[in-house]
């Protein structure tokens, strides 16, 4: 199992991907850049790329809505060069709020973006010539008002003819597709007891129709760490997030963190956590977070009961245990659970 983290993408960055950096020593094997809203992550990226030298660094994640296929597999294919061969391409359909309030895009067709964007990076890094037409056209043909394109491929040579494909997934469909397609997963608020009832069958399906040659599926997931004697108190700061993905990442019907958590068991508690929180009580909101769900997704407590959780998330299929450390000495903390890895 490897070890990585994500990256605090609401505050400073430089001062994020600077920490993040000074845990290469300790062990970290990887670092997942958000953007969200906020500020973008490849420029993130390739600063990490100039500070770090053994790190994977990764997109968690890039929409494939807001970019062309052609500029993520360029994007990718310039932080590999940048950073010799350490780049993770992390790709997701992200949500109708984000699509459409802030990039002006319609919500349109995710599984298909997805996969076509999945194939299309794949054959741009082995240098074909791309002459296709789906979702995307490339070239753009006249009848869709193209007058000077053709089939072109990528300028450069990428240092890796294929570039690790993670996908951020939580519905069903969307899942069986990272399942089939994908080389890594990326799931969001993963409890371990409950991600094979939830998740189990279309894993499985997807799995099925997967090719050999991307080997097994990986996975990346965990949550905050903190160890320690007073160490449980930490899960609390696990809140506010829960509830804003719970509550304010979509609108009522389109939200697919409550649906996550109505199928992890939580229904009135999802319901009521979405009301508070579009009502603009945030705070009632994380209040509202069961302490159980809190716990579940975090590794927070003595030594020994957070070795049992990283073993719960193993024994889930996690291949990466993704957590941002809580405390003084963020490099002791990463430095021990590598230890148990």
């Amino acid at each position: 199992m490897e070890l990585s983290m994500m990256l605090d993408y609401a505050g400073d960055p430089r001062r994020a991907a600077d920490q993040a950096a000074a845990l290469e020593s300790a062990g970290l094997d990887a670092v997942w850049v958000a953007e969200a809203w906020g500020f973008d992550s490849p420029t993130i990226m390739g600063y990490l790329a100039a500070r770090t030298e053994r790190l994977k660094i990764g997109s968690a994640i890039l929409n494939v809505y807001s970019r062309t296929p052609g500029l993520i597999a360029q994007t990718a294919a310039g932080l590999d060069a940048l950073s010799g061969g350490r780049a993770l391409l992390g790709l997701g359909a992200s949500g109708p709020q984000v699509v459409e309030g802030w990039h002006g895009m319609p919500y349109d067709k995710p599984l298909g973006r997805t996969r076509e964007t999945v194939e299309l990076c794949r054959r741009i890094w082995r240098r074909e010539t791309i002459d296709h037409h789906g979702i995307n056209d490339m070239p753009l043909p006249p009848e869709k008002g193209g007058r000077y394109g053709k089939p072109l491929k990528i300028l450069t040579r990428p240092v890796r003819p294929a570039i690790p494909i993670h996908i951020a997934s939580l519905g069903p469909a969307n899942v069986r597709l990272t399942a089939e397609i994908a080389d890594g997963w990326l799931p969001t608020l993963f409890i371990p007891e409950k991600a094979a009832a939830v998740w189990g069958g279309p894993l499985a399906e997807g799995a099925a129709k997967r090719s050999p040659e991307l080997g097994p599926l990986q996975t990346v997931a965990g949550g905050l760490l903190a160890i320690g004697d007073d160490a449980a108190a930490v899960r609390d700061l696990a809140r506010p997030q829960i509830a804003l993905y719970v509550g304010g990442m979509g609108a009522v019907g389109k939200n697919f963190y409550n649906d996550l958590a109505v199928a992890y068991g939580y229904e009135e508690e999802a319901r009521k956590i979405q009301e508070l929180y579009l009502a603009g009580r945030g705070r009632d909101a994380a209040a509202a977070v069961p302490d159980e769900f809190c716990e579940l997704t975090t590794l927070c407590g003595p030594e020994g009961y957070v070795r049992e959780r990283v073993e719960a998330f193993r024994e889930a299929g996690v291949t990466m245990l993704n957590v941002t450390p809580v405390g003084p000495d963020p490099a002791k903390l990463i430095d021990t659970v590598k230890s148990w890895l």
